[in-house]
């Protein structure tokens, strides 16, 4: 900035030199808390290093071996799962089960062999004794088939011919009217209306009334015409002279009134100048409200995975 005219920097800001940027002189202090600084200061111990594990008694700090317990007994673990096992065995009432022999395997489906309960005398492959021979039965006689289609005839059928039962007409009607009687008597009063229920913008018979009608009146008797009609003169037709019509003609009247209004020729304002109206709003190019959260929500950097919306 100096090297083009301008001021320097240094003689802007009205300072002797420039100041330093990362301290002003004071003594760094290391975060937290210090605990026991002493014992980082002197002399340390020094250890003669790590000793590796082996027989020997280097690698512990007593310079003999120490048990846990001193003169405890000798347990022997097998011993002991077999003194368990001799005091289980006086538990038992007699000898053990032993088989007189091994597993069977079957021979196939029927057969009994190897099952506990042996072969069942009901399954037996064997005939039975066969009883002293009983004749069966005669069947019981009826009498022949009568002939015949049977249609239109009663006694032909098996059984006999259903008898006639009488049953009023329109019964269902009858039923119905009963009951409407019935609930009709029930009832103390007419069927409640209400005059609140909400309605359309107009009522449906807007010339509906509730009040009972006055009586018609009967016109008054007209008196009949004795002497008919007859023209003066025969009709006249009608024309630009107006002899057509029955009345004459209005004459013309001068209008009285007259333009009270003058528009102004030269209009001139305070100043002496001619005083020009404003030309009005002008009109601006416009975008909708949809293209300008279009543009803000879509750049470059991720127009590729905006979602799209269609519109049906």
């Amino acid at each position: 900035m100096g090297d083009k005219g301008g001021k320097s920097d240094m003689d802007r800001m009205g300072i002797f030199q420039e100041m330093k940027y990362h301290t002003i002189g004071d003594k760094y202090t290391t975060p937290g808390v210090s605990f026991n600084a002493s014992a980082g200061k002197g002399k340390q111990m020094l250890p003669g290093g790590v000793k590796e594990k082996c027989a020997k008694q280097d690698g512990y700090f007593n310079d003999k071996f120490q048990r846990v317990f001193e003169g405890e007994a000798h347990s022997d673990p097998i011993k002991m799962r077999r003194q368990h096992r001799m005091k289980e065995a006086q538990k038992n009432l007699g000898k053990p089960f032993l088989p007189s022999s091994g597993e069977k395997k079957p021979s196939g489906l029927g057969n009994h062999y190897g099952t506990l309960g042996g072969p069942v005398p009901a399954f037996s492959a064997q005939n039975k004794t066969a009883g002293a021979y009983k004749a069966p039965n005669k069947n019981f006689y009826t009498n022949p088939g009568k002939k015949g289609t049977g249609y239109g005839y009663l006694p032909v059928t098996l059984g006999q011919h259903p008898k006639h039962m009488t049953e009023p007409y329109n019964q269902v009607a009858l039923l119905d009217k009963q009951l409407q009687d019935q609930s009709r008597s029930k009832m103390k009063g007419g069927s409640f209306k209400l005059n609140m229920h909400p309605k359309a913008y107009f009522d449906e018979k807007p010339f509906t009334n509730d009040k009972p009608l006055p009586p018609v009146k009967k016109p008054a008797p007209s008196k009949p015409i004795t002497v008919p009609f007859k023209p003066s003169h025969p009709s006249k037709i009608p024309a630009g002279c107006k002899a057509g019509t029955f009345e004459t003609y209005p004459t013309h009247s001068v209008d009285p009134y007259g333009k009270h209004y003058k528009r102004p020729v030269h209009v001139v304002n305070k100043t002496g100048k001619t005083y020009i109206p404003n030309s009005g709003p002008k009109t601006a190019p416009i975008t909708s409200i949809i293209n300008q959260n279009v543009i803000k929500a879509v750049n470059r950097q991720n127009y590729k995975t905006v979602r799209s919306v269609t519109v049906h």
